[in-house]
């Protein structure tokens, strides 16, 4: 299902009201993941589709007609989330647009946050590091503990840093980030995929020690996926494995 607008208020069970801020393509997907969960589909569905970019001016525009709109209505905001169809770092002026974002937010709702949910596999451009450093709540996904795992849940096109290279990045993001993980089980292509093995979660909670984030976001499957062979794991399995990494000294907020 991908997203219709550039921007418009979207419920998250994750983020409260938040003001969803799109900025890739309405009709096709982009990103560097193909991940078998994706409510947007695979890759392969939109590509020939045409990628048309908004601008930043385009952006901006649409942005302050809506906030005026809602601060009219007296609609709360919570967060301004970039998310929409793909990954939202892949936009060439992503820098500019967040900084006008994080602009707009001071001027009609100060009290929000600024968030992005990112794959992260942007984080070795340093304009990109930078400026998602500056964000309020970076909020990095990390779904698995090993390379062969990420490969089989996220499948990386080429133009992705290898996973020990995501893996520093996001060490150098440290407390300042969310760490953002789908848990699941299931099977793609034949073969069966499960980060919650006992290795394999063993394996990704040494990461998350060595990250030590904010606070991890643990979530299962919530909307239609690609990979129809998938399972959507119980609240009380979430709640089991978030305190593993409890145990750990590390914040965990669970999300069924």
């Amino acid at each position: 299902m991908l997203f219709e607008t550039i921007v418009g208020p979207i419920h998250s069970r994750r983020l409260g009201s938040s003001l969803g801020v799109n900025l890739l393509p309405l009709q096709r997907k982009v990103c560097t993941y193909d991940c078998i969960y994706c409510e947007c589909g695979w890759n392969s569905e939109t590509e020939h589709n045409e990628i048309k970019l908004p601008t930043l001016d385009e952006v901006t525009t649409l942005l302050e007609e809506r906030l005026k709109e809602l601060v009219a209505k007296g609609v709360p905001v919570d967060s301004f989330t970039f998310a929409g169809n793909g990954e939202p770092t892949l936009h060439p002026q992503f820098p500019q647009v967040a900084q006008m974002v994080r602009a707009m937010r001071d001027k009609y709702y100060p009290n929000a946050v600024v968030t992005l949910l990112t794959n992260a596999t942007q984080l070795s451009r340093p304009e990109i590091f930078d400026a998602v450093l500056k964000l309020d709540n970076p909020v990095l996904k990390l779904d698995a503990g090993t390379a062969a795992m990420r490969a089989a849940i996220n499948k990386p096109t080429p133009a992705c840093p290898d996973f020990d290279t995501l893996v520093e990045n996001l060490v150098r993001f440290g407390n300042k980030c969310i760490v953002q993980t789908l848990l699941l089980r299931g099977e793609n292509d034949g073969h069966a995929i499960s980060n919650v093995s006992d290795e394999e979660f063993a394996e990704y909670v040494e990461i998350l020690k060595k990250i030590r984030p904010k606070y991890v976001m643990l979530y299962a499957i919530d909307r239609a996926t690609p990979e129809k062979k998938l399972e959507k794991l119980t609240v009380e399995e979430l709640e089991s494995y978030a305190q593993i990494i409890r145990n750990e000294g590390i914040e965990v907020k669970v999300y069924g």
